[in-house]
């Protein structure tokens, strides 16, 4: 359970980024996974995300009540239907994202690295050119800084060359970029399978155990089709 590795403290999380892209339920994929192996959680939720969440869910995100709105959110499937999933919340600590002095603002504030999903084309510009202008950019580029782990499952198409070359620019400064881009080979028949391979993929580029979809062993699969 959150293992403690050399430097680490007894809890030492990681900060789920989620911003205004479409695609909240990616990050209740990834944030069911992280809970269900014992990771610890910082959560940070920006204020354009609290909108696509509202109009995804109908969930109104809210700091005074983060924790029955993110258990209402968690225990949604992806079909929006509520009651799919169990949510324990014991080590989810919630940041907002107007809280510069936040735990995470900071390097000497210990994290396992941030992963960001979904991670809109504005998140993307301003982590890459260093705007920190909400908690979650500057907790991404102090995961940069810091040299730890930052994932960022990008959701948008088509992408236009600027945000290509942001893409790169973060790829050089040695972030990971996981488009949230479904594979349909782990046999996919649910929209949950779907969203939880993509939930899958950016946990295998922070190196965190799950079983959110069927990996690969090098064997074909016949499908259903003539």
């Amino acid at each position: 359970m959150n293992p403690v590795k050399p430097g680490e403290t007894p809890r030492t999380p990681w900060i789920v980024g989620v911003s205004g892209a479409s695609g909240t339920p990616y990050a209740a994929s990834v944030l069911r996974a992280l809970l269900d192996v014992g990771e610890s959680v910082d959560l940070v939720v920006s204020r354009a995300s609290r909108l696509t969440l509202l109009d995804e869910t109908g969930i109104a995100f809210r700091d005074a009540h983060w924790q029955d709105d993110l258990r209402e959110w968690l225990t949604r499937g992806a079909d929006g239907k509520p009651g799919a999933f169990e949510a324990d919340l014991s080590d989810v600590r919630y940041w907002s994202a107007g809280d510069l002095a936040a735990g995470p603002s900071s390097g000497s504030y210990r994290t396992k690295g941030m992963l960001i999903v979904p991670a809109s084309t504005a998140c993307v510009a301003g982590v890459a050119l260093g705007l920190s202008k909400d908690l979650l950019q500057r907790a991404a580029s102090v995961t940069l800084k810091e040299r730890r782990p930052l994932v960022v499952a990008v959701r948008e198409t088509p992408l236009n060359g600027q945000t290509l070359r942001h893409l790169v620019a973060l790829d050089d400064a040695g972030a990971s970029v996981v488009p949230a881009s479904p594979g349909f080979y782990a046999g996919a028949t649910h929209i949950q399978d779907l969203v939880d391979f993509v939930g899958g993929r950016v946990l295998d580029a922070a190196g965190v155990e799950h079983g959110l979809y069927r990996r690969w062993k090098g064997e074909l699969h016949r499908g259903t089709g003539e």
